[in-house]
């Protein structure tokens, strides 16, 4: 049986990622459904029922930075174990709102805390499993900001300064130039349709 392929979505909060999410399922469903497989669509810190207990902490409860990483790996590797893994083993294809390389950015780029001991939790958790590709939505912090402000209550990532995003969005424009090869970066200041545009280029290529 053929593998299925793992996509990730990431960027700051109001980037607007989760605006294409739904749709870009859908239009992978088109591409995928012929080959007799399904889409799987997640989330993290989430995708599990531990894993969504972990993200109500970690959105809400203050905590020591280690705790913080350590129970983002923690959740990731339930999730990994529960839903990722099973489903590309079945040749399903997995879509995720985040990963790791949201892990580096926040709790890294963001947060400060050392690549190396963010680099030995991905390796215990992770082994060499990486996504097939990482769709990066990129924007200025300060036009996430804008958008943050207009949404919901914010969470205590929503609520960071724009220092903070600006630290956040570093680390991800990095971690693509690290491996260009997985990732895809959209510029997020586009209208929705523009977006979309890109995003049809994107699977096109898959």
């Amino acid at each position: 049986m053929a593998q299925g392929k793992f996509i990730t979505f990431e960027g700051i909060d109001g980037a607007g990622k989760t605006t294409h999410l739904a749709w870009f399922r859908d239009r992978l469903e088109k591409k995928v459904a012929p080959t007799g497989h399904a889409v799987v669509m997640t989330r993290e810190p989430g995708g599990t029922p531990l894993g969504e207990a972990l993200r109500e902490l970690l959105l809400h409860d203050a905590m020591d930075l280690e705790t913080e990483a350590l129970l983002m790996f923690a959740a990731r590797r339930e999730h990994l174990a529960r839903v990722i893994e099973p489903a590309l083993a079945r040749g399903d294809w997995v879509l995720s709102d985040r990963f790791t390389d949201a892990t580096f950015a926040y709790q890294g780029g963001g947060r400060g805390l050392p690549r190396d001991k963010l680099e030995a939790l991905e390796r215990w958790v992770q082994g060499g499993f990486q996504p097939d590709l990482t769709v990066l939505f990129d924007i200025p912090p300060d036009t996430a900001s804008a958008r943050r402000s207009a949404a919901r209550e914010p969470d205590r990532f929503e609520s960071e300064t724009d220092a903070f995003f600006t630290r956040t969005r570093a680390e991800y424009l990095r971690r693509a130039e690290e491996a260009p090869y997985r990732f895809a970066i959209v510029d997020s200041t586009q209208s929705i349709d523009d977006i979309r545009v890109k995003l049809e280029n994107v699977i096109s290529r898959l």
